[in-house]
């Protein structure tokens, strides 16, 4: 019997031992994932769905470049972002079309009935406004904004008028007549550009701002700002208002523009952030860089918004939104500046991040 006995007690003695030993590396495989932060790697979380959004294209390229970044973290996700302008992605909002939008500007307080609901502001970057010239000959100029103010409302129409003159000393300018370029479709980029205008010269700019304009008739529209940059592109003595990237993208050149301090400071990112640092933050995160004080800060720095409703209807998109806007407010603010935008300072941010908080997602 005892023969018998031993091959039986053998074998489950070696099954109780192989039994223990798997239960040790399951075991030490979650010991692993936890102390490796896997276990809340929202990628593992987010079920797969699509985010369609629209609007502003002044921070199109600063989207591409997150969304492709968000994409490589999160394949189930896809996200299309189609650009069209600030007005069209507040009117798409508006008609619950799209799952969120980039808007340059605020919804006029007359609007807000409109919308399916309440709404939230998510502040993503800035970047100067350049105001963009092409100009045979002359490879560095310099305005004040009441000569821009002019020059749009075509009160100037040759580039050797006197006020151009006067903001360019000893430069040599030609007679060469000015085409003004402007946006087309509704925009932020407009609406930002024109408040700058209302704010540094309010007694000769006498249009109201807003993301559409009533521009002089004999002034060029193009769609979107690649639009305004091509009309420049090809048109000697063109001018017109470009968002800093499309201008760097199309090699545009750009004149300094004199800002509150009375200093001609040229667009670059440090000028933006200088504009950025003595912002006042609204309770609804909303606030205006614009015309900002400081003896570097560049005086047309734009903000820019993703706004996305409060309540979100869907699970797998409002959590796939949450988790594109926290990507946005990390991984993506160290993006930025290599794609010629300002990353937000700190305390913008965080409070960024904290309204995320305000989203309301289905159980």
């Amino acid at each position: 019997m005892t023969r018998t006995r031993t091959p039986v007690l053998f074998l489950l003695v070696f099954s109780l031992v192989a039994l223990l030993t798997a239960c040790g590396k399951d075991s030490n495989k979650s010991s692993d994932a936890k102390s490796n932060g896997s276990t809340n790697d929202t990628s593992a979380q987010l079920a797969a769905t699509t985010l369609n959004a629209s609007g502003a294209t002044f921070p199109q390229p600063f989207y591409e470049q997150v969304i492709a970044g968000f994409s490589e973290k999160h394949p189930g996700v896809t996200i299309n972002y189609g650009g069209g302008g600030s007005g069209k992605g507040r009117t798409d909002l508006q008609t619950g079309i799209m799952d969120w939008v980039g808007s340059d500007g605020l919804v006029k307080p007359e609007d807000v009935a409109k919308y399916k609901g309440p709404f939230l502001y998510f502040p993503t970057v800035a970047a100067p406004i350049t105001v963009s010239y092409h100009l045979t000959g002359v490879d560095s100029l310099q305005l004040s904004p009441d000569t821009i103010a002019k020059i749009f409302l075509r009160q100037i129409k040759t580039w050797n008028d006197k006020a151009i003159a006067a903001d360019n000393p000893g430069a040599k300018l030609p007679a060469t007549a000015i085409t003004v370029a402007h946006r087309s479709d509704g925009s932020g980029t407009t609406e930002n550009f024109t408040k700058f205008l209302k704010a540094a010269s309010p007694t000769v700019f006498t249009l109201d701002p807003g993301s559409t304009v009533n521009w002089p008739a004999d002034e060029q529209g193009g769609n979107g700002n690649s639009g305004v940059a091509q009309i420049i592109t090809g048109t000697n003595g063109a001018i017109g208002y470009v968002d800093f990237s499309d201008a760097k993208a199309t090699n545009l050149k750009w004149a300094k523009v004199k800002n509150k301090a009375g200093t001609f400071v040229d667009a670059t990112l440090d000028g933006a952030s200088a504009a950025l640092a003595g912002i006042t933050v609204n309770p609804d995160l909303s606030y205006n860089p614009l015309w900002a004080d400081g003896g570097t800060a560049y005086p047309i720095t734009a903000p820019t918004w993703i706004l996305a409703y409060t309540t979100q209807t869907d699970k797998a998109k409002g959590a796939a939104l949450k988790a594109f806007l926290q990507y946005i407010y990390n991984d993506g603010q160290g993006m930025a500046a290599a794609i010629n935008y300002a990353k937000l300072p700190d305390a913008l941010k965080d409070k960024g991040l904290a309204q995320i908080d305000k989203l309301v997602i289905p159980g």
